[in-house]
């Protein structure tokens, strides 16, 4: 009763590609907090440093204008 049926070996090959997508999906996830990390650091640094902040309100508005004013239409 050791051997291992054509279907057992199917659903142990189909285990292991599921582990071994869930150890990249882990990889892929771990990089990119780590990259996030850096960015969060280096906005920290450039605070401390007394450089200005280059976003200003939403970055897709376009406009510069405070909210309740309204823009120059000349």
């Amino acid at each position: 009763m050791s051997e291992k049926t054509p279907s057992d070996m199917e659903a142990s090959q189909r285990k292991a590609e599921v582990e071994r997508q869930a150890a990249k999906r882990a990889q892929r996830s771990a990089e990119q907090l780590r990259a996030n990390l850096q960015r969060r650091k280096a906005q920290v640094r450039a605070r401390r440093e007394g450089r200005a902040d280059e976003t200003d309100g939403l970055p897709a508005s376009g406009s510069r204008t405070a909210p309740g004013e309204t823009p120059d239409t000349d």
